[in-house]
């Protein structure tokens, strides 16, 4: 790995990168996200015991960085993830949400540079890094996981960690992309699953080769995509909904009347 500058401190703590903030989050949000969600998680076992490692899946509503994290923590991994900005300065959860170790990131902005730096540091310390490769909630109108941005690929090719697919199913019908009802009762099964490592030998070393970044960004997504059509029993597309190539916006809510 890149020596960085910025400097954390090795994961400790039981699931391995827990704080007391950690804690404190999750036993606020795992009763209730039991109470509201029915688990279908699968591939668990294939998850690091330790070590860094580099965590991705699709992105379909604000209730699954919740409900991924539940299945990583549950399976003894507390995540980090770089998160919008924006979150941090809510109070109360703002304040949790950075005590439990996560970064906030000005997305689409000139500092969005400081939040790859930030990720290095913190692989290089030992822990994982949870990403959603889309960087946004998916545009694709089935849901289906759209064309990354490829900070991901970047980034795992010039730490050499390894990179775990995963993909969800479930949360958007709890909350719905961009939607203001919550759907509480009955019970909306979620489905989690972990696929092996992706295979990213043929683009090793080269982080920064253009070329190499976006072919290796697509091998990514095509794991998640692959596992999502386990969980669905239904074919994706086979052209992926690429976002700069529509007239949506890159991040935000594409569907909120102007």
């Amino acid at each position: 790995m890149s020596g960085s500058e910025i400097f954390y401190e090795p994961p400790q703590g039981k699931p391995l990168g827990s704080n007391f903030a950690f804690k404190f989050g999750a036993n606020i949000v795992r009763p209730i996200l039991n109470v509201i969600v029915k688990r279908d998680w699968r591939g668990g076992e294939k998850m690091p015991k330790s070590g860094p490692a580099i965590v991705v899946c699709n992105h379909l509503s604000h209730l699954d960085p919740l409900t991924f994290t539940h299945f990583l923590y549950n399976n003894g991994r507390a995540p980090r993830y770089l998160g919008k900005e924006s979150v941090f300065r809510i109070p109360i959860i703002g304040w949790v949400v950075k005590a439990a170790g996560q970064i906030p990131v000005s997305r689409e902005s000139k500092d969005a540079i400081k939040g790859f730096e930030h990720a290095i540091a913190v692989l290089e310390a030992g822990h994982m890094l949870g990403v959603y490769p889309e960087g946004t909630l998916t545009r694709d109108e089935n849901l289906w996981p759209m064309k990354a941005k490829t900070g991901v690929a970047r980034l795992a090719l010039e730490t050499g960690v390894p990179v775990y697919p995963c993909a969800s199913w479930g949360p958007e019908k709890v909350i719905p992309p961009y939607g203001k009802k919550i759907k509480l009762f009955p019970r909306t099964k979620v489905s989690v699953i972990m696929g092996d490592p992706v295979d990213l030998s043929k683009w090793r070393g080269k982080g920064r080769d253009p070329t190499a970044v976006e072919e290796a960004s697509e091998a990514i997504m095509d794991e998640i995509t692959r596992l999502l059509e386990i969980i669905r029993g239904e074919s994706a597309p086979a052209v992926r909904f690429d976002p700069k190539k529509s007239n949506l916006p890159r991040t935000g809510n594409f569907k909120k009347k102007k």
